[in-house]
């Protein structure tokens, strides 16, 4: 069972070319074998213009949401069975054709926003499945692991139709052989060499001979150490390598911290191995940096780019990190699904700020003007002044000025106002 993934740009033309004689003449006897169309009846393919009808009716969506639409809103999606098996029925490949848009998010089961679909038959072997990527609720399909989530589907529906043998059942961890693998620790000496202590078999020699350490055998047994006069940099470089091809071949070692390079950190990246986080942490800096709106929306178009920005990498990763842990273990669905929640809700937040990486253009625009408007205006009177003037004791307070004796009420009149911080409310 293969599947092929193509984008088209018009759905009439597609449809005509799907239900007319083909580029080779093969097409025979092309019907509709399955299909949504969300009240519409996609069924009345008795009409003498079903074609049109159909593309109307698939199209609706992506008329409803206008410039939104992106340059080539159809889904094609091609599957062809194995010819050394017997073809499929109408109501199998039907069958198989649910399980594709299923499976790639186009339709699933009970979802009242999927995307409108047909399934066509023109060849034997071969179904092809058109869709439209605007869904009902206004929303876009995204289409960006389709063709994995195709192939894995495809692999398993081939395998429930008996056209490939089941995949062996894993080995229970419990029943798994286990083989203790040597001990190996690499250490700084109080001498200043680097020795690695615990390679008793030929393979672990080897690599740590490769990885740059001499070997040494006397009275205190079989030894690698790197001479003291390598600098300290190539000590760190050796021992980290040497640690890598080590573990890789399934040594268990323990390597000192401080020969450590995945551990190490410089003024160049503080966050050692968490390069992505320093990244967003140097583009924070230059947001709060910005001296104007051009700047700020420049960094801005980072965090929001629809294709390239941060929030969509964030998604990406989060729902591929989904997927991953079903790949790995079907039963996590749990923690799969907590997964794919968080990459809806970053979703919903590039949908919150669909549009606002242009309008930091204006934010000095509108800075100006107020300022202009708090240079054509008077400057406000003293504070002090103002209550004095308001206050109803303000001649008795001149009054006590002069005896020199201070007046409580003017105390009470020009008192800073107790406002509630928002820690207390």
């Amino acid at each position: 069972m293969i599947a092929h993934l193509q984008r088209a740009s018009h759905t009439a033309g597609l449809l005509e070319y799907l239900y007319g004689p083909g580029e080779r003449g093969n097409h025979t006897n092309p019907r509709l074998i399955a299909g949504d169309g969300h009240g519409a009846p996609i069924e009345m393919l008795a009409q003498t213009d079903a074609s049109a009808y159909l593309a109307h009716a698939l199209d609706a969506p992506v008329e409803r949401i206008g410039a939104r639409a992106p340059e080539r809103p159809v889904w094609v999606c091609s599957v062809r069975s194995d010819p050394r098996h017997p073809d499929l029925t109408d109501s199998q490949w039907a069958w198989v054709a649910r399980r594709v848009v299923a499976a790639t998010g186009i339709a699933r089961e009970g979802d009242p926003d999927a995307c409108r679909w047909i399934a066509v038959r023109n060849q034997a072997r071969q179904v092809h499945v058109v869709a439209t990527l605007a869904r009902e609720d206004g929303s876009l399909h995204n289409a960006y692991r389709d063709a994995f989530r195709l192939q894995t589907e495809c692999h398993r529906i081939a395998t429930e139709l008996g056209h490939l043998p089941p995949a062996p059942r894993p080995t229970p961890r419990a029943q798994e052989t286990h083989v203790p693998a040597p001990y190996i620790t690499i250490s700084a000496e109080p001498s200043g060499s680097i020795s690695a202590k615990g390679a008793s078999n030929a393979l672990s020699a080897t690599l740590l001979k490769h990885a740059g350490f001499q070997q040494i055998e006397d009275w205190y047994g079989r030894r690698h150490r790197l001479a003291t006069t390598t600098p300290q940099a190539e000590r760190v470089a050796i021992a980290s390598h040497a640690a890598e091809m080590l573990r890789a071949a399934r040594y268990s070692v323990d390597l000192d911290p401080d020969l450590d390079t995945s551990r190490l950190t410089t003024p160049a990246n503080p966050l050692g191995l968490y390069t992505a986080s320093a990244e967003v942490l140097r583009l924070t800096d230059q947001i709060r940096a910005a001296e104007n709106g051009v700047g700020l929306a420049q960094a801005i178009d980072h965090l929001l780019h629809p294709e390239h920005g941060v929030l969509e990498r964030l998604r990406e990763a989060l729902e591929t990190a989904g997927e991953q842990i079903t790949d790995l273990d079907d039963e996590a669905y749990a923690l799969a699904d907590r997964f794919g929640f968080a990459a809806e809700f970053v979703s919903a937040a590039q949908s919150e700020l669909v549009g606002a990486g242009r309008e930091p253009h204006h934010v000095n625009d509108s800075r100006q003007d107020h300022a202009g408007a708090q240079t054509q205006s008077p400057p406000p009177p003293d504070a002090r002044s103002a209550a004095l003037a308001t206050s109803p004791a303000a001649d008795r307070a001149k009054a006590s000025s002069a005896l020199g004796t201070p007046s409580p009420e003017v105390g009470t009149a020009v008192g800073a106002p107790q406002v509630a911080s928002p820690r207390t409310r």
